[in-house]
């Protein structure tokens, strides 16, 4: 992050106001204006001009819905900002200390409740092309460098796609592609967990069960170009109440998405792949 975006985001999290307006999306995330405002004394006018400050430190992002504007949390500038001055300490520590603060003061460290929510979304912004942006998602010269993975298709919608990460590998008839507008818009189908899959990645008999009991969810990627830098959007959704995978995958993908974003502005992937989580999923 560059110094003026790490300002906007301080600046934008100094106000109280704006940061139950976080809490709220991040208890219950792609709520709408008029839901945030529910609760809040606060006018609808003044929910906005808030909403408009989070907007510009990328703090929230936000998506249409037929005539509804949905708003969300957007964890990447707090994940840089990490990244840039925690990453220097021992994360360990510092996690203990937070611990013991809350227990002396009496309070109650909570778990994100955000993993009810259906879909999970989340946006960075790259320093690129659409066109280049675009190869990073398909070409496996790209993907196999900052995620680990490759996918065999020819990347039309309706056509399928082959999966292939380390020894494992999936070809599987609900597993396509749905949107294909190059340089814009990419969706396809999440892959199916077999049990290649788990034994491959080490997962137990239990979290395996658990992942394949879920339906099959959808990712897309949105790609919209402002000025010589590319908004990207990820929107991963179709996930049912509660989700295992949901809750996997939104620890995943920030770092699955910082790596493509350094190896895109420096060339050099932030992830060793070899020892990236599988497919953007955590354990």
């Amino acid at each position: 992050m560059e110094d003026g975006d790490v300002d906007e985001v301080f600046k934008a999290l100094a106000d109280p106001s704006r940061r139950r307006l976080l809490d709220s999306l991040n208890a219950d995330n792609g709520q709408t204006l008029r839901e945030l405002c529910t609760g809040l004394a606060m006018s609808r006018q003044a929910v906005s001009k808030h909403l408009a400050v989070l907007e510009a430190a990328n703090l929230v992002s936000t998506r249409r819905r037929g005539r509804e504007k949905l708003h969300y949390v957007n964890a990447e500038p707090i994940n840089a900002i990490a990244d840039r001055w925690i990453n220097h300490y021992d994360r360990g520590r510092v996690h203990l200390l937070a611990g013991l603060k809350s227990a002396l003061e009496g309070t109650s460290m909570t778990a994100d409740n955000s993993a009810g929510a259906s879909e999970f979304v989340y946006t960075t912004y790259i320093k690129t092309t659409p066109e280049r942006l675009w190869r990073a998602l398909t070409e496996p010269e790209f993907t196999r460098l900052y995620w680990g993975a490759t996918f065999e298709s020819d990347w039309r919608a309706g056509s399928s796609m082959v999966w292939l990460q380390r020894g494992w590998s999936r070809r599987d008839p609900e597993q396509v592609v749905l949107i294909s507008e190059p340089y814009r818009r990419l969706s396809y189908t999440w892959h199916t967990f077999d049990d290649a899959f788990g034994k491959e990645f080490g997962f137990s008999t239990a979290q395996l069960a658990a992942f394949a009991a879920e339906p099959r969810s959808t990712v897309t990627f949105e790609v919209e170009p402002e000025g010589d830098i590319v908004k990207l959007t990820v929107v991963h959704g179709g996930f049912p109440h509660d989700s295992t995978v949901r809750n996997s995958i939104s620890q995943g993908w920030p770092s699955i998405l910082a790596s493509l974003k350094t190896l895109l502005e420096t060339g050099n992937p932030l992830l060793d792949p070899a020892a990236a989580d599988p497919v953007a999923v955590r354990r």
